[in-house]
């Protein structure tokens, strides 16, 4: 079975409907929870959540515990020490939140999804990496 771990700008684009992107990013997580797939949100993703939606950010945690397909999960002090080698050898290219994404999403063997470049350039020589779009059937 295939899951997904969806980076907070994928979330911020459903949450705050941006552009054109949040009609596309709701697609796609109503086709996989119709699918039964199971999507991780990990708290470093409830973390920048919360900096970047602040007041809304109360309606944002009730959404996600009110969703079967959503599975909260923790990051381990393992995830900390990949992310940190991680970060080390890509010489500080990306945040180290970036690289904790990483390293959750090869920890749960699931698709990062994103559409972050830079994350995407990077992620793609450790894990499976998506945009959003591009797993809609």
């Amino acid at each position: 079975m295939v899951e997904y771990y969806l980076d907070t700008c994928i979330w911020l684009n459903l949450f705050k409907k941006e552009k054109r992107f949040w009609k596309i990013t709701k697609s796609f997580i109503e086709q996989a929870s119709t699918k039964e797939k199971i999507i991780f949100v990990s708290t470093i993703v409830l973390k920048e959540l919360s900096f970047k939606s602040q007041s809304n950010f109360k309606d944002i945690l009730i959404f996600f515990k009110l969703q079967k397909y959503v599975k909260l999960i923790k990051t381990t002090p393992e995830d900390y020490d990949y992310a940190r080698n991680l970060e080390t050898t890509d010489k500080f290219s990306l945040s180290f939140y970036d690289y904790l994404h990483i390293a959750l999403s090869k920890r749960l063997n699931c698709v990062l999804v994103t559409r972050d470049r830079e994350l995407i350039k990077t992620a793609t020589k450790f894990i499976i990496c998506k945009k959003p779009e591009e797993l809609i059937n």
